[in-house]
């Protein structure tokens, strides 16, 4: 039995009996593999359920112990967006941070605060996702040709390196267009596998991280332009490889798409921004993500 699964017969069993009468939301979001669904026997040897959180107007006023909504989020995402949503919180929110608050599952809500939040973290707003998927195409651009340099002057491991950070930013790509929340590093492929790009995609990034990669590479890069395309999103983008200037090396000068993308902001102040993206496309530190208060603070600066 999945743990989502007993925390909703723990919930009608247990809890909701004792709830009967009272307005109130229950849950099971937040923290642990059960959230994203990918919970399996080995996830019974620690932190197991079943959990569920309880969300009240008044906790002191219920038998069991309860959060406000409002205070709730404020705690797990460092912002009520119950309150609005500014732009820096959806920057300065990783995409674990959101999924964690948006998959789970409700159990019941007579009150609404939580399916409203929920209904308003559901994905970014137009803007900020063309902004996000600018910065993502970016952070491609800037390491495409490094992958047959590096090659060439001998330096195989350092190659491979970059390939596997490129199959990394092209999976984090598809996420962004796919619409969906990417978990954390453990249940990062996982996810993935779950995106319809995976079945055509997945070969060739495993293909990226042999010896042949530039040509694997080069096969996915040219996939996720054309899904790009496909998307509407900019005109059409030529979404064939080709050499790197002078150089023999197969790139798809991931900056074209970045750039479109770009141009297609409608909001002034965001457009400005600097391609540093969100908190996801700047820091790869699993401290700074997981402690929402300091992540902020980090990227305020």
């Amino acid at each position: 039995m999945t743990g989502l699964k007993e925390s909703r017969e723990h919930y009608e069993s247990e809890l909701a009996p004792k709830l009967q009468g009272i307005p109130h939301a229950a849950a099971r979001i937040g923290h642990g593999s059960e959230v994203v669904g990918f919970d399996t026997d080995r996830s019974r040897d620690h932190d197991w359920g079943p959990f569920v959180q309880i969300f009240v107007p008044d906790p002191d006023s219920v038998p069991v112990q309860a959060f406000r909504p409002g205070e709730w989020l404020r705690g797990h995402l460092g912002f009520d967006p119950l309150a609005g949503i500014t732009t820096f919180d959806w920057l300065a929110t990783s995409s674990q941070g959101f999924a964690e608050v948006t998959a789970g599952a409700v159990f019941h809500d007579d009150i609404g605060d939580l399916t409203r939040a929920r209904s308003a973290l559901a994905w970014y707003p137009d803007d900020i996702w063309r902004y996000l998927l600018a910065c993502q195409w970016k952070r491609l651009s800037q390491e495409e040709a490094f992958v047959g340099r590096t090659r060439e002057v001998g330096d195989e491991l350092g190659s491979a390196v970059l390939a596997a950070r490129l199959v990394r930013d092209v999976m984090r790509l598809c996420f962004l267009m796919a619409r969906r929340y990417a978990p954390y590093g453990k249940w990062f492929g996982s996810a993935f596998a779950q995106l319809p790009c995976a079945a055509t995609l997945t070969p060739m990034l495993h293909g990226a991280l042999g010896s042949d990669r530039e040509e694997h590479l080069a096969a996915a890069y040219r996939f996720v332009a054309g899904w790009h395309n496909e998307l509407g999103l900019t005109d059409p983008i030529d979404p064939a490889t080709r050499p790197y200037h002078t150089r023999p090396y197969q790139v798809l000068h991931a900056e074209r798409f970045a750039e479109a993308l770009l141009d297609t902001v409608a909001d002034a102040e965001i457009r400005r921004l600097p391609w540093y993206g969100n908190v996801d496309q700047a820091f790869d530190s699993t401290d700074a993500l997981a402690d929402r208060d300091r992540c902020r603070a980090l990227f305020r600066r």
